[in-house]
């Protein structure tokens, strides 16, 4: 688990813990249907379970809250959220998401800037040999990110995630320690 809380810097973009004064936009955002839709599943929370999660996700690696929000550096506005959890009970793997609650700043390289910067970080502060994340297949914003990181697809879940009154197929995409020191050899893993 990673307690220290420190904010990873990236040329436009900080990831950095949540701040209580961030906990009404972010929850706007997680319980908005227009920005999570229509490629993931959808649930509202509660005001005080969703503050609950954020406070407990750093001591958790099942938890799905979000882990860090994603602050534009050159005006500290919050452009969305990324986390990861441990995506199997057996295996040795954490998965990565993302949302960015800003649909004005998308297409801007800031959500494959912001996955990057975690990714780094999660092969810097973790044991794992692979970080994963899945998409719905007809996220096309979604795979152009994780084929930009160089994650590979590893294959198509059929049927396997059910949102907006149907199932949906799923890739799978994953990146390995070695691929990512390839590709980063100064980051230090």
């Amino acid at each position: 688990m990673d307690g220290r809380g420190a904010p990873i810097d990236g040329p436009q973009v900080r990831l950095r813990r949540p701040r209580a004064e961030d906990h009404p936009l972010l929850f706007d955002w997680y319980n908005d249907a227009e920005r999570v839709a229509p490629y993931d599943r959808f649930a509202v929370d509660t005001y005080t379970g969703f503050q609950r999660a954020l406070l407990e996700a750093a001591a958790s690696l099942e938890s799905m809250a979000p882990r860090y929000v994603v602050e534009r550096r050159s005006d500290a506005k919050l452009l969305g959220f990324v986390g990861y959890y441990r995506a199997h009970p057996v295996l040795t793997i954490l998965d990565v998401w993302y949302v960015l609650g800003e649909p004005g700043e998308r297409g801007k390289g800031y959500g494959s800037e912001a996955v990057g910067l975690l990714v780094g970080h999660l092969f810097r502060t973790h044991p794992v040999e692979r970080v994963g994340a899945t998409c719905d297949v007809d996220n096309l914003a979604s795979v152009r990110l994780l084929e930009k990181l160089h994650f590979t697809r590893e294959g198509t879940l059929r049927t396997t995630l059910f949102h907006h009154g149907r199932w949906h197929d799923a890739h799978v995409y994953g990146l390995t320690r070695a691929e990512w020191a390839a590709e980063h050899p100064s980051a230090g893993n």
